[in-house]
């Protein structure tokens, strides 16, 4: 039978469809990327913010259409959206036959026999289950790099977020299976492990009693196949000395930090229940740099939270100007039912939040422009993504670089090159975000 998964959201729901996938690749499920010829389809949803939960159920609907038609067999909702409304997605759309929870990815194959038997179920473990980890994946990202999923949930209960509600609190995957699965893709061929969370930084804290990141840096780098390993979603308020110090140290470790601090204005952070202020999140962009200083610090940021002033904006705006973060980007608050924020009262128009929104990305686009410029003449070590067609050229990413969210780097040579390769640049151009460059030795290591 040929399936059809549709993963939706983020890097770590896409951790999960690559287990749901290796499962029922086990089971004898055979795998397509055209709708039309799918016999099953599985879409793991997202429902972080509203535009993430429209993209979810407008999928649906559409996977509903062929499941009348009769071409699709069996229907699967799993992710954050069947979570959150797993009654309300069975009783209004009929042609989904299970709905499954977001830790229940393992129960797939049993989802989608009873299914495919012509049985409906809503399929659910405890939030507070272990993790269900990243055993028995089918990487979907080309094979030289791969997401590891090293914790699950949140304990934060910022006022915006719904996560600890649809994913349960802080639970990390022991740091013995983390090794033995980042072995397991680097043998496969995976040069770029990126480690990913709700918050990478307190991993560890639930099973060992102390922060264990850097000790699992320290054993990832040990394997020989890995070249890149980064690291994503880490608070500031949660990075350590030891962990500043191990990226010093471990070559293989991307001088790359993506540091989520959602705002700067000291009245808004405490609104939205973070756990840093501005000057905290000030003197550790400072100590980064000062320790560290060709590190690329990746941020996002919120505009139009709930009672946030002009004068909270342009706190943002001169914030955002003085730290000239290499790559940021910025939401518009996303009022989600359920969660204090939504309660709360000055909620500000959709008109006020993209304007904000707006005047920092401009803001930003100045800064990266220059950035990018500053680049021209360095050498640096890119890997590379792929041809560009019909063209001498390739698209590749430096350590700068994460998938997926940050620019590219474009070189144009007439070498044979496969995705995955290594090779040493020399950076000649730049455009908008991305930049252009030329071989000027290659890297076979």
């Amino acid at each position: 039978m040929k399936l059809l998964l549709i993963s939706l959201g983020c890097d770590k729901n896409l951790v999960d469809s690559e287990v749901m996938l290796g499962m029922l690749a086990q089971k004898g499920y055979t795998f397509t990327d055209d709708e039309t010829e799918a016999e099953a389809v599985v879409v793991n949803t997202c429902c972080f913010i509203n535009d993430a939960k429209e993209e979810s159920v407008n999928t649906i609907l559409e996977m509903a259409e062929l499941k009348k038609s009769g071409q699709v067999k069996a229907l699967v909702v799993a992710g954050c959206l069947a979570q959150r409304y797993q009654k309300e997605i069975q009783e209004e759309i009929e042609e989904v036959d299970a709905v499954l929870g977001t830790t229940a990815a393992d129960r797939i194959a049993e989802a989608l026999e009873e299914a495919l038997a012509g049985k409906q179920g809503i399929h659910m473990e405890p939030l507070n289950a272990a993790p269900v980890g990243n055993r028995k994946r089918l990487v979907t990202t080309g094979g030289h790099y791969a997401y590891l999923k090293i914790a699950e949930g949140c304990d934060k209960h910022c006022t915006y977020c719904i996560i600890p509600e649809i994913r349960g609190g802080y639970r990390s995957v022991p740091l013995g299976q983390l090794v033995e699965e980042a072995r397991s893709l680097a043998e496969a061929g995976v040069r770029e492990l990126v480690l990913v969370a709700q918050e990478t930084t307190r991993y560890g804290m639930d099973l060992y009693g102390e922060k264990k990141l850097p000790g699992l840096l320290r054993e990832l780098c040990r394997i020989p196949q890995l070249y890149w390993i980064r690291i994503l979603y880490c608070y500031p308020e949660e990075i350590t000395e030891e962990l500043i110090q191990t990226i010093k140290e471990e070559k293989k470790i991307c001088h790359y930090l993506d540091i989520p601090i959602q705002h700067a204005s000291d009245a808004v952070l405490k609104r939205m229940g973070r756990r840093t202020d501005s000057a905290g999140i000030r003197a550790m962009v400072e100590k980064l740099r000062r320790e560290i200083p060709d590190i690329c610090l990746r941020t996002t940021l919120i505009a139009g939270f709930p009672q946030e002033t002009d004068k909270d904006h342009e706190i943002m705006m001169e914030f955002v100007d003085e730290m000239e973060f290499d790559r940021l980007g910025v939401f518009t608050y996303s009022a989600e039912e359920g969660t204090p924020a939504a309660e709360m009262e000055g909620q500000i128009g959709e008109d006020v939040k993209e304007e904000r929104r707006d005047a920092i990305m401009e803001l930003q686009q100045e800064i990266a422009y220059e950035k990018a410029v500053d680049m021209i003449g360095r050498e640096l070590y890119a890997m590379v993504e792929g041809k560009v067609a019909d063209e001498d050229a390739y698209v590749a990413r430096t350590y700068k670089d994460a998938p997926n969210v940050d620019g590219y780097l474009f070189i144009r040579t007439a070498r044979s090159l496969m995705s995955g390769d290594f090779v040493k640049v020399r950076i000649t151009g730049s455009h908008e975000y991305d930049l252009i460059g030329e071989i000027c030795d290659e890297f076979t290591e």
